[in-house]
């Protein structure tokens, strides 16, 4: 797992990287929460998925926002840590031309990111959404969401409610193609405290559905 440091639009931009050796393996990049409240690329959850992926072969990324650890700038809420994940995006694919398959994964404030750049970026494939701040952000960028996806939320969140994250699949306009997956897990709360192997593990038979349909 060695460090990389890579130029951002704001600088250096600190990250952890897993290059898998195998030739064409896919990747996956992972956004992390709110630097505001304590989010960085070594939460829990990032780092319990960051592993879920290496574990099926991908070379996976994950970094600080801008601001955050030893990443240069300063937060901005929103534009400037979409630019960063657009620059550690760039990074990876640079690093696996050979690459097919791209997924993003993002917790809380990084999954709004994460789904913005799915947005601006039709190479990937599949996406994980952890505790979308959908109280708190205006998802209705995604409409139609370009990508078949995963999103999950604990009944017990009080940050934002679960009704919140519902209204928000709700209203996802799809494609023809395109399955939009929605999992309560119950008792879990907004960090998933005590929760997050069960977290995983929805999380990893989601991906490994996903990719054993596609191959």
């Amino acid at each position: 797992m060695p460090e990389v440091i890579f130029n951002g639009p704001a600088g250096r931009i600190e990250a952890r990287y897993h290059h898998s050796k195998a030739q064409g393996s896919p990747i996956a990049i992972l956004l992390h929460p709110h630097p505001s409240f304590g989010g960085t690329m070594n939460n829990p959850i990032v780092h319990s998925l960051y592993y879920m992926f290496v574990q099926r072969g991908f070379s996976v990324l994950r970094f600080n926002f801008r601001g955050v650890g030893r990443s240069q700038g300063l937060f901005e809420n929103g534009a400037g840590e979409l630019s960063d994940a657009a620059s550690a995006l760039d990074w990876l694919q640079a690093h696996n031309r050979e690459a097919k398959i791209c997924w993003i994964a993002g917790i809380s404030f990084g999954a709004w990111i994460s789904m913005q750049l799915l947005m601006r970026r039709p190479e990937i494939s599949g996406f994980i959404s952890v505790a979308p701040l959908a109280k708190h952000y205006d998802f209705s960028f995604l409409a139609p969401c370009p990508a078949s996806g995963l999103f999950v939320n604990g009944d017990k969140d009080t940050v934002t409610s679960p009704e919140a994250v519902n209204t928000l699949v709700t209203k996802l306009k799809t494609q023809k193609g395109i399955v939009i997956e929605h999992k309560v897990m119950a008792g879990a709360n907004h960090f998933f405290q005590d929760k997050i192997d069960d977290l995983t593990k929805i999380c990893a038979g989601y991906l490994d559905k996903r990719l054993a349909r596609e191959a």
